[in-house]
C-alpha cells in the first residue's frame, strides 16, 4: 500500500470518547502538501466472522436486531476480537454461543477492513466446516437478540441480489468462501 510519499505529520490526537467496543478520536494532521487539518477515527480492535457449513451444505446465519439501523438484518454469526486475543479463538467461541454449533474444520478466508475512511476495523473471516449442533441451546449474551436461519448458497446469494441481506461483512465473506461451497 505504500505509495512512495511521505505519510501525513500527527500534530496532535485526543480521544474523544472511550467505549466499551469502541474509541472514538480525533487527530490534527499535516498532510505533505503542508495542508492541516482534524480527522476523527473510530478505534476498533476488529471482529472474527465464521461462514458456517453444514454437513448437508447448508449456511447458518442468524436474524439478529442491530440498535444502529433500528432493524432485524441477516448476517453470518460474528463478534469483536478481546484485547491479546487471536481472532481464531473468537470465533470459536462466538459461533457456539451464537449459533449453537461447533466446527471441526476451519478455514482462514481472508481479512478486510469495515468502513477504511473512518474506522480502522478488520474483520477476519474463516470459513467452519464439518459442523455439530450442541446439546445445549445457544448461551447468547443478554443484549443479543437472535435466531439461526439456514440457506444453501444459492438462496443466500438471491437474498443478496434481492436486497434482503445487507450486512457488508455477511456478503464479502460469502463472495470470499464461495469456492469453497457445494
Amino acid at each position: 500500500m505504500a505509495s512512495g510519499r511521505e505519510p501525513p505529520q500527527l500534530l496532535k490526537q485526543r480521544l474523544v470518547y472511550q467505549g466499551r467496543k469502541f474509541n472514538f478520536e480525533v487527530s490534527s494532521l499535516r498532510l505533505p502538501n503542508r495542508v492541516e487539518g482534524d480527522w476523527e477515527c473510530i478505534r476498533h480492535p476488529g471482529g472474527a466472522l465464521a461462514v458456517p457449513v453444514t454437513p448437508d451444505g447448508k449456511l447458518v446465519l442468524l436474524r439478529q436486531y442491530r440498535f444502529a439501523i433500528q432493524g432485524r438484518i441477516l448476517e453470518f454469526p460474528a463478534g469483536t476480537v478481546e484485547p491479546h486475543e487471536d481472532p481464531a479463538e473468537t470465533i470459536k467461541r462466538e459461533i457456539e454461543e451464537e449459533t449453537g454449533y461447533h466446527a471441526n474444520k476451519w478455514q482462514k478466508l481472508g481479512e478486510f477492513p469495515v468502513a477504511p475512511g473512518y474506522s480502522d476495523e478488520f474483520i477476519y473471516a474463516f470459513l467452519a466446516q464439518d459442523l455439530e449442533k450442541l446439546e445445549a441451546p445457544p448461551s447468547q449474551d443478554a443484549d443479543e437478540d437472535m435466531e439461526n436461519v439456514l440457506m444453501t448458497p444459492e438462496q443466500l446469494e438471491q437474498a443478496i441480489l434481492d436486497g434482503e441481506v445487507i450486512d457488508a461483512k455477511t456478503i464479502s465473506s460469502f463472495f470470499l468462501a464461495r469456492p469453497f461451497l457445494k
